[in-house]
């Protein structure tokens, strides 16, 4: 009698061997996690969220490294979850883990909805990230109709605040990526995304991270002022 033991997928398998023939079974191992036991979201939600894109027709979700900080023992990662056009941020001690993060918001953004329910993306987030060229050039909001009378050339203008306001009252969200290199003449550099249907990415440059930023902003409200006046 000969006994194996081999270990396949995470399972301890006992391979007996008598007079020629051969019996198999499953060894429980306490020490690995029964997967069945799970919540399926925790075992693989970046599978399970491109299963539900693909369920619902949807677009595969696209994820982007935003972000890379801390000291060298403690790194934190942020990675930008884009679906359609909403977007979810997640955060991690990995590039893997904030990956997973993101999914894991978007799950749970969807967790109400029935497979069955085969509905638009547009219906589950609503109007707060619907932000489209069509509604920005056809909006009564103050503070867009304001930006396409505005020159946007007055000293000392917050151009951030501004992109703020006009985010809030348009329904989009901003973020800011600041570039660890620096430019070809020495200036510091940052981009500013707009979650805009489609997305807007504008860079800036300056002599701080701030400027940098303060000029990513101008020039995203000057394209935003393109856009909106263009028939």
């Amino acid at each position: 009698m000969l006994v194996i033991y081999l270990i396949v997928w995470g399972k301890l398998f006992c391979f007996i061997t008598l007079k020629k023939k051969m019996f198999s079974f499953a060894v429980p191992d306490p020490l690995m996690p029964d997967p069945s036991k799970q919540p399926k979201n925790q075992l693989n939600p970046i599978g399970s969220l491109q299963e539900l894109a693909i369920h619902h027709g949807w677009r595969l979700p696209e994820y982007t490294l935003s972000q890379e900080g801390g000291p060298a023992h403690k790194r934190e990662y942020t990675t930008i979850c884009r679906l359609e056009s909403f977007m979810e941020t997640g955060k991690g001690a990995s590039k893997k883990q904030a990956k997973r993060n993101a999914a894991e918001k978007f799950l749970a953004k969807f967790s109400n909805i029935s497979p069955e329910n085969h509905i638009s993306l547009t219906n589950v987030v609503g109007h707060s990230l619907g932000c489209t060229w069509h509604s920005l050039r056809n909006s009564p909001g103050e503070k867009i109709n304001l930006l396409k009378r505005s020159l946007l050339s007055i000293p000392n203008t917050d151009y951030i605040q501004l992109l703020s306001e006009i985010a809030k009252e348009q329904g989009f969200n901003i973020t800011y990526l600041d570039i660890e290199e620096l430019s070809a003449n020495g200036q510091y550099q940052c981009l500013a995304e707009l979650s805009t249907s489609p997305i807007t990415v504008c860079h800036g440059s300056g002599i701080s991270c701030g400027n940098a930023q303060s000029d990513a902003a101008h020039n995203a409200l000057q394209y935003l002022k393109i856009i909106a006046e263009r028939k």
